[in-house]
Formats: C-alpha cells, structure tokens, sequence
C-alpha cells in the first residue's frame, strides 16, 4: 500500500508523553493535518508512527493472546458472553457473519467490481476467534449497558489487566491524535470528534485465527466488511492476509511497515462527515505470502495462531451521531439522520449476528 507514513513525534511533548495541538496553527504542521484528512477520504486507511506504541508493547501483547488462544475452546467459552452481544470476553470462530454474506446491496455491487478487485465471497460465518477487553472509563448512566459492560478477565494470566490496558491506552492516544489532526483537516473544532469519544467504549479487540488448522491458500478468516465504530487501529501481526479497498475501488493488500500502526475509517467517521469519509471495506485471507510465513513460524516453532493488535475507538453510546460542522449542509446529509450512536450499534451488530439467536 503506497501510502505516507505520517509521523507524529513532532507533535507528542517528551516530558508527558501528551499529544499536543496547540502548535498546529502553523501553516507547515496545519499541512500534516489537511494530509491525514486527504489520505482518510482517498483510501479511508492512514499509516502513522507513535513513539508512544512501541514494538516490545505489541510482541508482549501479541504473546500473550497467543497463549490465550491457543487454550482448548472449553477454557475459553468461560469467558463467553453472547447476554452482552459478545461486546466484552470472548467470541468463538463461527459467530459472526460477514456483512457481505448477508447484505443484497453490498452483494450486487461487488458482482460488478472487475475480477481483480472482487473479495473472496465467504460460504459462512467468520472462522475468527476475538477477545473484546474494554478500554477506558464507562459511562455512570447508560441507555446501553450491554454496550458498556465491565471487562471479562481470564483466569490463569495475571499479567492480563496490566498489559491490555497498557497497550489500550496507548492505541486510544494514537487515535485521538489522528482524531484532532483530522478534525482540524476537515475544516472542524480540533475536539469534534474527541469530545464525542468521551466515555465511548473502546474496545482492544484481538483476533485469533488458527493457521494450522485453517491454514490453507484461499481461507477466508474476517469476510469483506466495514466497521461499524469511528476508527480502528492496527500494529504489524506477524502473518500477512489483510486487503483493503481503496475509494477508488482498488483491492490493496496492507504491507505495515516496522514499528508502524494502521488506521482505518469507520461508520462513525463516515456519519459525522456525511460521507465524506467512507467507512473503508476490507477482509482477511490466506494467501500465498501467508503460507510462507506458516512455514517460517514453523521452522522456528512459533506459534501458528494468526493474532491481531486491533482496537476500535468508538463514540460514546448515549452521544447523537450526525454530520458535524459544515457536514452537514452537504446534500448527503439526509443519508445521516441524527441517531444515538448506541441505537445505531445495536442495530448493526444484529446484522452480523452478534445481537441475535447467538447474542442477547
């Protein structure tokens, strides 16, 4: 993916380790903005650089899932809870079903992408696994309290707590940079979108996709979908399978480089600019550079779990969703009526069947 990396250590102070804005007046850093603003509406993807996220952060993250999911599935249906629409604990491969499997709309359209950009149409639900590990602060008083749920903590692992909240919080920084960098690219107050993430529950959210049982060219782990909650965050995993397409329609296969971080457009973001940002498509499969990273992990004998370093930053449940600003007098604002941004996930997640007979 040719995509610039945008490097946010100009802007982080040394001593607090904060994000600051305030030196964003300048025409040259209010250039880096209008960057991240263009980049997100071009390809709904953004590559950034945190000194905050480092790789040691990741690799003991990553690590650590490994040995979570590789436990036996009786271990793990512990911390099940469909009750809360699987919006904390664990979720087992087979839940959740792929957008593009059910949605007519998304269907036709894709039959008309050009052979080369078309997904790989997955038969069934996701063979994903995820843990969900609430992030942050919750809400006193909610309308949504499936939603906003105290996280599940697994026994047998009492490094847990420490390390998810400490790779939660440094991914949520990262995004609330890009949020005020965005925002200010927009044409918006710098606190648009942080001042609605108040309290949202962010969710560090890692897949586990089995390799050594799935591993084979052509396995479809995570189907052709958008997110649904404002922007997802990603570090490096260790094995290669991630596509996503471009505003022009382009299928991109996702090439993070070291010590970088990935950041992808969701429904939220599209909501608030009227579609001016669209929620970027993507899907994960096995493909050949996949299966050289198999063999690899196995000469090493390295775990064949396929881990993701995911977070989804979410705007708070009880906040109202709608175009802000100059968005919405754009014409496409009537596609974006003014909804709870909890009413607005809730329906979408009885879509992908996490609300549902499997759910609450």
């Amino acid at each position: 993916m040719d995509v610039p990396v945008i490097d946010l250590t100009p802007y982080v102070d040394d001593a607090s380790g904060k994000f600051s804005c305030d030196e964003l007046l300048h025409p040259e850093l209010k250039k880096v903005c209008s960057e991240v603003s263009r980049i997100l509406r071009e390809t709904g993807a953004l590559l950034v650089r945190d000194p905050r996220c480092s790789t040691e952060d990741n690799d003991r993250f990553i690590d650590m899932m490994e040995k979570y999911f590789e436990q036996p599935e009786e271990v793990k249906r512990v911390q099940e809870r469909p009750n809360q629409h699987y919006q904390v604990g664990s979720t087992p491969g087979g839940i959740e079903i792929p957008r593009s499997l059910v949605d007519l709309e998304m269907q036709k359209k894709l039959r008309a992408l050009p052979k080369d950009r078309q997904p790989t149409i997955p038969t069934g639900p996701d063979l994903k696994a995820r843990y969900m590990w609430r992030v942050g602060p919750r809400p006193s008083k909610t309308r949504f309290q499936e939603l906003n749920s105290e996280p599940v903590l697994p026994e047998g692992f009492p490094e847990w707590k420490p390390i998810m909240d400490s790779w939660g919080f440094k991914m949520i920084s990262t995004v609330e940079a890009v949020a005020e960098m965005a925002a200010i690219g927009f044409d918006l107050p710098k606190d648009s979108f942080t001042n609605l993430m108040k309290l949202g529950p962010h969710l560090l959210a890692p897949t586990g996709s089995d390799l050594g049982r799935h591993g084979q060219e052509g396995t479809v782990f995570a189907g052709y979908h958008y997110d649904i909650n404002f922007l997802t965050i990603h570090y490096k995993t260790k094995f290669p399978g991630l596509f996503i397409w471009l505003r022009n329609g382009e299928r991109v296969e996702v090439n993070v480089p070291d010590g970088c971080l990935l950041i992808q457009a969701g429904k939220q973001l599209e909501w608030m600019t009227a579609g001016d940002c669209k929620a970027g498509m993507h899907e994960v499969v096995v493909t050949k550079s996949t299966l050289d990273a198999i063999e690899k992990a196995k000469k090493e004998n390295r775990s064949l779990w396929r881990v993701s370093s995911t977070l989804f930053s979410n705007v708070a449940s009880d906040a109202v969703l709608k175009p802000l600003g100059h968005f919405a007098k754009s014409p496409l604002a009537v596609n974006y009526p003014p909804m709870l941004a909890g009413d607005y996930f809730e329906k979408e997640l009885s879509v992908i069947n996490l609300k549902g007979k499997n759910g609450a």
